[in-house]
């Protein structure tokens, strides 16, 4: 019995799912919890966060989950490919931190990221 007792108190608690923050162009903060395995713009849509759009449904053949990813998670993300560069050359007004939300994949290494939704999608 004790033994048992030890594995439920000591098992670390699995916890499906990371928080992650988007903020609108008229600073409306959405902070909600991800399933991990999900991608960042799947996150937004299945919680009808208004400013991504995800035309093309995650393929990577538009620019319309384009986000801004705060400055100081930019190191925390995998690297971009060539194609989301591709990409965010025709969304609107792309900076140094533009990422396409359907190319972040939530998980532990996301919980807690802030990206905020440009004024309107490319």
């Amino acid at each position: 019995m004790f033994y048992i007792l030890a594995l439920f108190f000591f098992t670390p608690i699995y916890n499906p799912m990371a928080k992650i923050t988007y903020i609108t162009h008229d600073n409306k903060n959405y902070e909600i919890n991800v399933e991990k395995g999900l991608t960042v713009m799947e996150g937004a849509v299945q919680n009808d966060i208004p400013g991504i759009d995800a035309d093309c449904g995650g393929g990577m053949a538009c620019a319309t989950c384009h986000v801004y990813v705060k400055e100081d998670w930019l190191d925390k993300l995998p690297k971009k490919e060539d194609g989301e560069d591709d990409m965010l050359d025709m969304a609107f007004e792309p900076k140094q931190n533009s990422r396409l939300s359907c190319q972040l994949i939530v998980s532990d290494d996301l919980d807690g990221l802030v990206v905020n939704i440009p004024f309107k999608q490319g």
